[in-house]
């Protein structure tokens, strides 16, 4: 086999072992993201967060809130996909992915 080969081969079993892992770092930053989403919209806003089909509340608050929430959703994720990487690199040398 093939240097390329070997290596190409190796990339796709590590994508295969990182993906539970990578799994279960979503779960968890998931968790994490939607707690400090309630913690933020409780300092800024008023009362529980906004539902986009809540007649009552004004636009500004709705888009307020999904703005909040898809800013805090995205910088966790990219902390824990990056930190996920960072773990793996470091038990077995190489970068998943």
């Amino acid at each position: 086999m093939s240097a390329v080969a070997e290596k190409n081969k190796r990339k796709r079993k590590q994508k295969l072992l990182y993906r539970p892992v990578g799994m279960l770092l979503g779960f968890g930053g998931g968790a994490l993201a939607s707690t400090l989403f309630s913690r933020a919209w409780a300092a800024i806003g008023n009362g529980d967060a906004p539902d986009a089909m809540d007649e009552d509340r004004e636009w500004k608050e709705i888009l307020l809130a999904a703005a909040v929430q898809g800013a805090i959703f995205a910088v966790v994720k990219a902390a824990v996909d990056r930190g996920g990487a960072v773990g793996v690199r470091r038990l077995t040398g190489t970068w998943p992915g």
